[in-house]
C-alpha cells in the first residue's frame, strides 16, 4: 500500500503528547468502564474460560444478541447462521468487504469517510466511487448515488450513526436506499458501531430493521462502543446465512476465534438492557455540556445527532486549511482535535475540526478553558 501514510490519528496524538496537549481527537472515553463487566470477565477467566471458544463466538453470547436484535428492532436472527463475532467493528467491516468484493468492482462510499474504507477497498483491488456528503448537513443527495450506480456497483457503504460528523440517517434515507438498490444485485455494507450513541429522541434506522435489506447486507457492531471498552477490541457482524457463509471463510483464516473471558462475560452482562438503553442519554448529556462550554469560544457548531464526536466550525478565527489549523491548535494552545479534511481523498478546506466529548467533565472543561484564549 504505496500510497497509504501514517493515519492522521496518530500523527495528532503523538503531536498531543509532544506538547502535553488536551486530545479531544481520538474517539475513545476517559472514564471508566463498567466495574460490573470488569468482574465478569475475572469470574470466566477463574472459572477456566481461556482457551478458544467457537470460531463464530461464544454461543452463549450469539444467542444473547439474537435476543437483543429481537427485542430491539422486531427482527429473528439465527445466531448460529448470522452472527459472527470478530476482534473489532473495523475487523468486522474489513472481512464484509473481502468476502464479496473482486478486482474491478465498484463500492460507494460518502466522503467524509472514516479512514479505514478505502484502503480495505483498493486492497482488495475494488474501486472506491467517491460521494460527498452535503456541507454543512452532511446529508446523502440521493439523486446523486443513483446516477452513480453502474454494473460494476457491487457495495454500498452507509455509516450511522455517522463517524467524523456525528450525522444520523433517518426513514426517508432509508426509503432511497431501498429505491437504489431494488431490482439489484448491490450488497449493502452498515456501519453501526454507534448504535447506542443517537440522541435527541431520534430513533436508529438500523438495517436490521428492515428485512428486505437485512438479506442484502452486512451490518457491523462494536462492543468497545457501547461499553466504554474500546481497547477490548471485540465487535460482530450480522448478515443473511449466504453473505455469512463468505465471512466466516475469510475469518477463520485471519482471526479464527475472539478473546473468550470477555465475550463470556459480555453474554452474561447483555441481561441488563438498562446498560446499553441508557448509554444514549449518558453521552447526550456529556455533548450538551460540551456545546455549553463551547458557547464562550469563537467556534461554530455542526449538528450532530450521534457518536461520539461534534463538528465545529473555525471560519470565525481562521482561514487556514484545517490540518494546519488544528497542528496550531495543538501546538499554541494545547489542545488536540482532527482536521475533518482527513476523511476525504480530494482537498477540502470547509474549516471544520471534529472534537471527542466522551470525556470527563474535567477534561472537557480544562480544553474549553483553553480554547477560550483564541
Amino acid at each position: 500500500m504505496p500510497a497509504v501514510d501514517t493515519t492522521i490519528f496518530t500523527v495528532m496524538s503523538v503531536l498531543a503528547a509532544q506538547h502535553h496537549a488536551i486530545n479531544l481527537g481520538q474517539g475513545f472515553p476517559d472514564f471508566p468502564m463498567s466495574a460490573d463487566l470488569i468482574n465478569m470477565t475475572d469470574e470466566a477467566m477463574k472459572a477456566g474460560h481461556n482457551q478458544y471458544t467457537h470460531m463464530n463466538g461464544y454461543p452463549p453470547l450469539r444467542e444473547a444478541l439474537a435476543e437483543k436484535v429481537s427485542f430491539l428492532y422486531n427482527t429473528q436472527i439465527n445466531p448460529d447462521t448470522q452472527i459472527t463475532i470478530t476482534p473489532g467493528g473495523t475487523y468486522a467491516l474489513y472481512s464484509s468487504m473481502t468476502a464479496i468484493l473482486r478486482p474491478g468492482d465498484e463500492i460507494i462510499i460518502f466522503e467524509p469517510a472514516y479512514d479505514c474504507y478505502i484502503p480495505a477497498i483498493e486492497l482488495n483491488g475494488a474501486k472506491p466511487v467517491l460521494i460527498q456528503l452535503s456541507f454543512p448537513d452532511y446529508k446523502i443527495n440521493w439523486q446523486e448515488v443513483k446516477a452513480r450506480v453502474t454494473e460494476k456497483t457491487r457495495m454500498i457503504l452507509i455509516n450511522s450513526p455517522h463517524n467524523p460528523t456525528g450525522a444520523v440517517l433517518s426513514k426517508e434515507d432509508i426509503d432511497e436506499l431501498r429505491s437504489v438498490v431494488k431490482d439489484t444485485n448491490i450488497i449493502i455494507l452498515s456501519d453501526e458501531v454507534y448504535e447506542h450513541l443517537i440522541f435527541d429522541g431520534i430513533q436508529h434506522q438500523s438495517i436490521l430493521k428492515y428485512p428486505d435489506l437485512l438479506d442484502r447486507s452486512f451490518v457491523c457492531f462494536s462492543f468497545g462502543k457501547v461499553y466504554n471498552c474500546t481497547g477490548w477490541k471485540l465487535g460482530y457482524c450480522i448478515a443473511p446465512p449466504y453473505l455469512m457463509q463468505e465471512f466466516r471463510k475469510v475469518h477463520q483464516y485471519n482471526a479464527f476465534s475472539c478473546d473468550t473471558p470477555k465475550q463470556v462475560a459480555i453474554a452474561r452482562f447483555l441481561q441488563n438492557k438498562e446498560a446499553y438503553l441508557g448509554l444514549g442519554n449518558a453521552l447526550q448529556e456529556k455533548r450538551d455540556y460540551f456545546q455549553q462550554l463551547m458557547k464562550e469560544t469563537k467556534f461554530t457548531p455542526l449538528p450532530s445527532h450521534g457518536s461520539y464526536f461534534q463538528c465545529y466550525s473555525y471560519k470565525n478565527i481562521s482561514d487556514e486549511a484545517e490540518k494546519d489549523f488544528a497542528i496550531r491548535l495543538t501546538k499554541e494552545y494545547g489542545v488536540t482535535a482532527i482536521p475533518v479534511a482527513a476523511f476525504y481523498q480530494s482537498d477540502v478546506n470547509n474549516q471544520v475540526l471534529r472534537f471527542c466529548f466522551a470525556k470527563q467533565n474535567e477534561t472537557l472543561e480544562a480544553a474549553v478553558e483553553r480554547l477560550l484564549k483564541i
